[in-house]
């Protein structure tokens, strides 16, 4: 099935309007859900529904310079409760990915899929007003840049009480202005009865991702996505984001995909680990596996390179190269211009994603030498 989709015009993407169309290592959970490609996902999931599942999704869009494929062939599924990171390089294919699930891409994208299911319903068939009972209602979603999500000429209480007031079957503004404001003081906004007569631009940008999760949880969803929830703040603030994550995660129960290309937010969080590279996913494990022993060059490069309190060296590994041009990717693997394991068959011959233990799957046709 091929979906155009069209991403939503007003100022509150998590409640989107009628315009609308369309701390260490902990061990996750490896033998709970599957995200990997068909067909190891679903045989993982084979014995009950999970909250979220992708099947075979693919997307194009189309540019000046042609067509890119900015995802191919992915499929990924999501546990209820299940905190799932996403990670990769930017433009890996993470958030194209979480954007299909609610419709948020541009005209230029064309989706592919055999299946885009949230508690047993394919949203590819929804219609834009059952759509848009989803987005800020049961599936939340906090996006990478608040300045840009937020509505400017708004105040960030009125953004917030109308994510409220879109999925009231009686609208009532008073109580969606006192739930604007409980909901800012649970995300540990100062004075939120003054602040929510306050504008974005007078928020700081720690603030304004408060602002966005307050709207993400507005409605108690089932499923909350993050993408890129730290970019671009310091490190002190990007802590206090996390606590609040967790804090918000356990408040509502909600499973969580978490999109990032900081290790260290997904060593705080995830219980398991899908690691995209060129628009495929490459590896999937628990978060306990994933660091103590990476089953592909791509996933062991992004580690070398995180720096670490317990090793001393003088300087970092980088992974060498750039990303791969998704307009002409390369044959074979994508990552063999840049891996030290590559061969003659990594140039000629594409690793399919295959199952090496429960819960893990890897592309490499050479995994076992990192084992």
């Amino acid at each position: 099935m091929t979906d155009k989709q069209t991403p939503p015009k007003g100022g509150n993407p998590v409640g989107a309007t009628a315009n609308d169309v369309a701390a260490p290592p902990r061990q996750g959970r490896p033998d709970v859900g599957g995200v990997s490609e068909r067909p190891a996902a679903v045989a993982d999931h084979a014995a009950r529904e999970a909250l979220l599942r992708i099947d075979g999704l693919s997307v194009e869009f189309r540019t000046g310079d042609g067509v890119v494929r900015a995802v191919t062939d992915v499929s990924l599924s999501v546990d209820a409760g299940e905190i799932v990171a996403v990670v990769g390089e930017s433009g890996s294919g993470k958030t194209v990915t979480a954007m299909s699930v609610l419709r948020l891409l541009p005209d230029t994208a064309t989706v592919e899929a055999e299946a885009i299911s949230f508690r047993g319903t394919d949203l590819r068939g929804v219609s834009a007003r059952e759509l848009r009972k989803i987005r800020g209602g049961p599936v939340g979603m906090i996006f990478q840049d608040p300045m840009t999500a937020l509505n400017p000429v708004m105040t960030v209480g009125a953004q917030v009480a109308e994510a409220v007031i879109l999925h009231q079957n009686k609208p009532d503004k008073r109580a969606a202005w006192d739930r604007a404001i409980e909901l800012l003081r649970l995300v540990g906004v100062p004075d939120p009865a003054q602040r929510v007569r306050q504008y974005p631009h007078e928020f700081s940008g720690g603030m304004r991702q408060r602002a966005m999760i307050a709207m993400a949880i507005a409605n108690n969803p089932d499923l909350i996505i993050a993408d890129e929830p730290t970019t671009a703040l310091d490190v002190t603030i990007q802590a206090q984001v996390l606590a609040l994550l967790k804090k918000a995660q356990a408040e509502t129960g909600a499973a969580t995909i978490l999109i990032t290309h900081d290790l260290g937010v997904v060593a705080e969080l995830a219980d398991r680990v899908v690691v995209m590279y060129a628009g495929r996913v490459v590896e999937t494990a628990g978060i306990g596996e994933i660091f103590a022993v990476p089953r592909h060059p791509y996933t062991k490069g992004l580690l070398a390179s995180l720096p670490r309190m317990d090793v001393d060296v003088d300087q970092l590994d980088p992974i060498p190269g750039n990303p791969p041009n998704m307009a002409d990717p390369p044959a074979g693997c994508a990552f063999h211009p840049r891996c030290p394991l590559a061969r003659e068959r990594c140039v000629s011959e594409r690793p399919p994603l295959a199952r090496i233990g429960a819960g893990r799957t890897t592309a490499c046709h050479f995994h076992e030498e990192l084992a």
